[in-house]
């Protein structure tokens, strides 16, 4: 059971938000006051007046265990349905309580223009709920996971917000949807969401020969404990081995371990891994599930969402790949722990590139530098996924303003190629951003400044901002014209406007231009 409870005063906007909430992430909506009216065949007032409160608060309590005993679902509670204990105590065991916070010019403005039918604030309705608010404050105080509301804050805000604070998203727009989740001991809890979702076994767990050691028996237990038959296979680790080669090896893994069409494959590690597992699944018996559990920064902040699957050819990279959506994506932040320093740092160039494409405040606290981010990795984790989560559903296949992720990826891939991988993928990618954002300036698209605002954050990450002098320039521009982005032989880019804005689909016909 993983209820979300919507909780606040009257007037904080529960049921629209809820409703908002709700379709977002794929659950039932049920407004608990609306659940009350319909079992007792009348009206919340007419309780009210003719039973008096203690009845309505008995029948609150009877809904609220039906609610319990349903499914998963987001609740719209009655503002003082958990003033009981013993309400409160059911809330807290089979879900989450989310408090949306709100002062009281907010609430009477809001409560002004909605519907009225509030018994509690009958008459004189500013004084009654002055009164009720500080009557609850102490109650309404004691509540931790708070979203706080003003006049200009719009329900889908609101909506958005609370997906970002409980780390949970629906991706929906190409095949079927899927559940996103960002919880820190989440590999513990791997084996009972699969089966939430009707995944069948065997399972097979993909990981590589750097992740398999410290996290794959956890993750064979959890499957295991939940029923299923697992086993793991190992690919080597690194960019070089993401390769045919390695892809045959795991259709040879699948068919050992007796996989078929209705199997599950788990892809426990980075970004290699995740696409290269995808792309195995997606090809193996015409297409079985699979599962991301992202174990680096970058694979979190980046690849592991939006189901692009594939390998790389040594003309390029991804050249070679599919569309395959995941059935669910588990990101457990705990895993960060074992991270080399290195590969955080790199991962971090990806989080970055959220904050330019539609989060200034996220790049703002990257700007911070590496110490101040690690302060909070999970809530990094959060925005940079919202950020990508909400561009993909927004453009699925790539055919307009999904290009946008790619900010970066054109001069980076390129110039993480020519280096022969020596470059860590985030490092091109931090190099590739700069680049990109010099381009936009001398071509009037980004505002004058913004490259060297984007140089100096990701120098205070610890990462590279220009490209290397060693590397061979022909080869990068050879790199650059078999880029998967290439459309009529020229090469498309994503730029950077401002903080906030990015414009793609940009044909750059002069490439040479990197390097001035």
């Amino acid at each position: 059971m993983d209820l979300i409870y919507l909780y606040g005063p009257p007037g904080s906007g529960k049921t629209t938000v809820g409703r908002l909430l709700a379709e977002s992430l794929d659950l039932p909506f049920l407004d608990l006051d609306g659940e009350i009216e319909t079992a007792a065949g009348t009206t919340i007032p007419q309780i009210m007046a003719e039973q008096g409160e203690a009845a309505f608060r008995d029948r609150e309590s009877a809904a609220l265990a039906q609610v319990v005993a349903g499914p998963d679902a987001v609740v719209a509670l009655g503002g003082g349905a958990l003033v009981r204990e013993a309400n409160r105590r059911m809330a807290e065991a089979t879900g989450t309580i989310v408090f949306l916070d709100a002062d009281l010019p907010t609430l009477l403005e809001r409560i002004g223009t909605g519907e009225n039918h509030r018994p509690l604030l009958e008459g004189a309705r500013a004084e009654k709920l002055k009164a009720l608010l500080e009557r609850r404050q102490e109650h309404y105080g004691s509540f931790g996971l708070r979203i706080g509301i003003d006049l200009d804050t719009r329900a889908v805000q609101v909506a958005q917000a609370i997906e970002c604070r409980l780390g949970r998203f629906h991706v929906r727009g190409m095949g079927a949807g899927y559940d996103v989740r960002i919880q820190p001991g989440g590999l513990d809890t791997l084996g009972n969401l699969l089966s939430a979702r009707g995944l069948g076994g065997p399972v097979v767990v993909v990981s590589d020969t750097n992740v398999a050691p410290l996290y794959g028996e956890q993750v064979l237990g959890s499957l295991r404990a939940a029923g299923f038959k697992a086993d793991l296979l190992a690919i080597p680790a690194g960019e070089q081995h993401k390769t045919f080669e390695t892809v045959a090896g795991l259709w040879r893994g699948f068919l050992a371990s007796g996989l078929d069409r209705r199997s599950t494959v788990v892809a426990l590690g980075g970004g290699v891994t995740g696409d290269l597992a995808g792309f195995a699944a997606a090809t193996f018996l015409r297409g079985c599930a699979w599962v991301g559990i992202p174990t680096s920064l970058l694979a979190m902040a980046d690849s592991s969402l939006g189901g692009k699957t594939g390998f790389d050819l040594p003309q390029g990279k991804n050249l070679v790949g599919a569309f395959h959506s995941p059935r669910m994506v588990l990101a457990d932040p705990d895993v960060l722990a074992t991270l080399p320093e290195a590969e955080l740092r790199s991962g971090l160039a990806e989080v970055v590139k959220a904050g330019v494409i539609s989060d200034p405040d996220l790049f703002e606290r990257c700007a911070c530098g590496f110490e101040a981010v690690c302060l909070d990795l999970t809530e990094i984790v959060r925005r940079a996924m919202a950020v990508k989560v909400r561009v993909i559903v927004a453009d699925p296949y790539e055919q307009g303003a999904r290009e946008a992720l790619n900010l970066g990826h054109t001069v980076g891939h390129a110039v993480e190629q020519a280096s022969g991988y020596r470059l860590r993928h985030g490092e091109a990618v931090a190099i590739g951003m700069v680049v990109e954002t010099r381009m936009a300036e001398r071509l009037g698209l980004a505002e004058a400044g913004l490259a060297e605002t984007l140089a100096i954050a990701l120098e205070g990450l610890g990462l590279p901002v220009s490209i290397p002098g060693d590397l061979k320039q022909d080869e990068i521009l050879a790199f650059l014209q078999v880029d998967k982005k290439k459309a009529a032989g020229a090469v498309r880019f994503g730029f950077p406007v401002r903080l906030g804005e990015v414009k793609t689909g940009v044909v750059v016909e002069d490439v040479t231009m990197i390097f001035g």
